[in-house]
């Protein structure tokens, strides 16, 4: 029995060569949309789960009030790890994390590499396998290096590097005692080596007694048995109790939400990657389905043609649950064909995706559990797709369709309709929340960025640019590589430091305001293309006094209420700073946030960046020769290094950018796998209404007013879809914009244009079946059988 229904399976797969291959392209196309988003998600929700200590593994988080509002943030004080080891018995281990960046040298081999400092316990705590090496010991002293298998590759080839010596920074030797297997694809932390945390404080100094400065990542593994609320009644005045500062809370982030849950407001969890996480596992849901709901329309499209089949097969003795499990054995079959396709698609595709995505996704051919999650996955989509149609097929009356008087049902509301109407709903929120969020990408990148990012180049300061840095700014400019250098704490697109212990005349003492810090040198606002709105530039060559002179942007003005900023004396702790300008707002941070109140403090102060204004006169390349002359020649040990202000900009637009091109992707194939259904929708109704179209022909009716009369009911399809679509896609836009404060509106046109569109593709679809329709000879439709 079951050898006979695969020949019938197959035999009406091959004799409807053009039904078999839409519905195969269909769910091929669905199919390998939804593993590729799946495939994703997998790797999103994976992400630091590997670690065998992750159910016991936490980072600690400050929790305070600033600005009104309880903020939360995860960096600490660097004496927080002792502390927890030494009076908190709970704990079992705990490490600090700090990124570092050295010159390594090796014979004629320069490279610089980003590391972590930490301490001995970061290599039990986590997952990060050695190759060579004792996890216990490999930190154990200053001068002791653990290297990532690809680090090792550039420093010494082919050669064993265990117990090999590196030089770092031209100042000290370390020796391999660890050889780690590269980190893999799903994981936050990002580094090539680990550095014991007693060399950070042999070249920084100790800081166990500061508690007010919070700058490092502290980690810690509970002991088994211990729950997350314990603990964290235990370590909430962990800060409190060892220093002067009242007012901040300490708790515990779990290993389990670190990459999901990373969003907190008023001081608790609110969501953050887990919302497109979700958001894109129902797209997945939503592309398969759509390909299911095509193959059941292209399938109770051939209703007609089927019926006396099922006629006979009934009248001879074929019982409806025979008829129901031969109908699903053809779905499976072309789901099973449509699989095979879909992997080869996937495939194919991976590289650009991971591209799009910037992942490593691959298809892990090897694995068992794979080939069972596909089978699953086939079976589910060819049962899926195949029930209604098993169902409706099977339920024919033998004694309608041989007496030749059953004629399928043209319902006002019938499920293909409903069907086609749910493809249709979904395409176009989709296709309006991909508007939305152009919209919302392209409103935030014409945001005025306040200064001048053009030609604009920094690099981080290394080795003896600090202690040449007046000859290397002279030679830039006489060079004629630059027109105006300066040197920053930070680059002119991140904020490295904040603070709140800033105090001025009629401050409220009560109020705790952060503010973000930034240190320059002079010619500051030449090199930036900053405006001066009030007062004047730092200037220590005319002003002396200016090493301690400050300049606040508009933001800080406004929050510290000063009617008259020029002059003003702000204080911290035993410093004392003058107001000598203020600077047009300019964004610094996210170009989604409002700006945030800054402090730009003189020379008096540390610097990590140089920044220099290229000389518009040269093109690029020249300038950037010139300039690596005369780094090299003030810093010849070290590689000349530089980044564009413009295109580090451009990167705080990523996630944005990605999700748009993948929304408009998805859409673009929602849309694509809807039409196929459309497309069996306009078979179905046009075979049904055969005779009716053949008596309208030879009554005088022409093929416009036939296709215009088969066209329309599409139309009204389409109509109710923009219906259902519109506020739910206005509902999901909406709360989707919140998160952003500086955002667009959803305006009427977004609704138009979805509505244009959609209505032209359905044009284009519906037409070629209806056209094909009206021009069939109508004696061919009327003659009878």
């Amino acid at each position: 029995m079951f050898k006979n229904y695969l020949k019938i399976t197959w035999r009406n797969l091959l004799k409807n060569k053009s039904f078999t291959s839409i519905n195969i392209a269909g769910l091929a196309v669905g199919m390998a949309s939804a593993a590729l988003i799946l495939f994703w998600v997998q790797n999103e929700v994976s992400y630091d789960q590997f670690h065998q200590n992750k159910d016991r593994l936490y980072q600690m988080y400050n929790r305070s009030v600033f600005d009104g509002k309880l903020w939360c943030w995860g960096t600490t004080p660097k004496p927080m790890m002792k502390a927890l080891k030494q009076d908190y018995p709970q704990v079992e281990q705990a490490a600090r994390v700090k990124s570092a960046n050295f010159l390594f040298t090796l014979g004629d081999k320069h490279l610089n590499i980003d590391g972590y400092f930490t301490d001995p316990d970061f290599l039990t705590m986590f997952s990060f396998p050695l190759v060579k090496g004792n996890p216990k010991v490999a930190l154990s002293s200053m001068k002791n290096i653990v290297i990532t298998e690809k680090t090792a590759k550039k420093l010494f080839g082919n050669e064993d590097a265990m117990g090999k010596t590196v030089k770092i920074d031209s100042v000290d030797f370390f020796t391999v005692t660890g050889v780690m297997k590269d980190l893999p694809n799903n994981t936050d932390f990002d580094f090539e080596y680990l550095m014991p945390w007693s060399y950070w404080e042999k070249i920084n100094g100790s800081e166990d007694k500061n508690w007010g400065n919070n700058s490092v990542h502290t980690f810690a593994v509970l002991k088994p048995g211990i729950t997350e609320a314990f603990i964290n009644s235990r370590v909430k005045d962990i800060t409190r109790s060892h220093s002067d500062i009242k007012d901040i809370d300490v708790f515990m982030h779990p290993a389990t939400k670190w990459r999901l849950y990373s969003k907190f407001e008023n001081g608790k969890i609110a969501g953050g990657r887990i919302d497109t996480i979700k958001l894109f596992s129902i797209i997945a849901v939503f592309i398969l389905l759509i390909a299911c709901i095509n193959f059941m329309n292209l399938s109770t499209a051939r209703s007609e043609k089927r019926a006396k089949e099922v006629g006979i097969r009934k009248v001879v003795g074929a019982s409806k649950s025979s008829l129901i499990g031969q109908f699903l054995g053809e779905s499976i079959m072309i789901a099973l064909i449509a699989g095979v396709v879909a992997l080869i698609i996937i495939e194919l595709s991976l590289p650009a995706f991971n591209n799009l995505t910037q992942k490593h996704l691959f298809v892990p051919f090897s694995s068992p559990s794979f080939w069972l999650i596909v089978v699953s996955f086939i079976l589910f989509t060819g049962i899926v797709s195949g029930s209604y149609p098993a169902l409706y097929l099977s339920s024919f009356a033998p004694v309608k369709v041989l007496k030749g008087t059953f004629k399928a049902a043209n319902a006002t509301f019938s499920p293909r309709k409903i069907l086609v109407v749910t493809q249709f709903t979904f395409a176009i929120v989709l296709i309006i929340s991909t508007i939305i969020v152009r919209q919302q990408l392209e409103y935030a990148q014409n945001r005025d960025t306040g200064y001048k990012k053009n030609n604009l180049v920094y690099t981080i300061m290394q080795g003896n640019i600090e202690k040449n840095y007046s000859l290397i700014r002279n030679e830039l400019i006489t060079s004629g590589a630059a027109t105006a250098v300066t040197k920053t704490s930070a680059p002119m697109t991140e904020g490295w430091s904040d603070t709140w212990n800033f105090t001025w005349d009629g401050k409220n003492e009560k109020e705790k305001l952060d503010f973000n810090i930034f240190n320059v040198d002079g010619d500051f606002t030449k090199t930036m293309g900053l405006k001066i709105v009030d007062g004047r530039d730092i200037d220590v060559k005319t002003y002396p006094s200016d090493s301690v002179a400050v300049l606040l942007n508009q933001a800080a003005v406004k929050i510290m209420g000063f009617k008259q900023p020029i002059g003003q004396i702000l204080r911290n702790g035993d410093d004392k700073m003058k107001v000598v300008g203020v600077v047009k707002d300019f964004i610094l941070q996210s170009p989604y946030e409002p700006v945030k109140g800054m402090i730009i403090q003189g020379p008096k102060s540390w610097f990590n960046v140089v920044h220099f204004k290229l000389n518009e006169k040269n093109t690029t390349a020249e300038n950037l020769k010139l300039a690596e002359a005369v780094f090299k020649k003030f810093n010849s040990e070290y590689p000349f290094e530089y980044h564009f202000v413009d295109e580090e900009y451009s990167k705080k637009f990523a996630d944005e950018q990605r999700i748009g091109v993948l929304a408009s992707l998805f859409a673009g194939l929602t849309i694509f796998i809807s039409c196929l259904g459309l497309f069996g929708l306009a078979t179905y109704m046009a075979q049904n209404r055969i005779k009716e179209i053949g008596v309208r022909k030879v009554l005088g009716a022409t093929v416009l007013g036939v296709t215009t009369m088969l066209s329309k009911d599409f139309l009204k399809l389409v109509g109710i879809s923009f219906i259902v679509a519109t506020p739910i896609a206005i509902y999901f836009m909406h709360d989707w914009l919140q998160h952003y404060s500086y955002r667009v509106d959803i305006s009427v046109w977004v609704f138009a244009m979805a509505a244009f569109l959609t209505t032209l593709i359905s044009i284009i679809t519906v037409s070629f079946q209806a056209v094909k329709a009206a021009l069939a000879n109508p004696v061919d439709s009327l003659r009878s059988e």
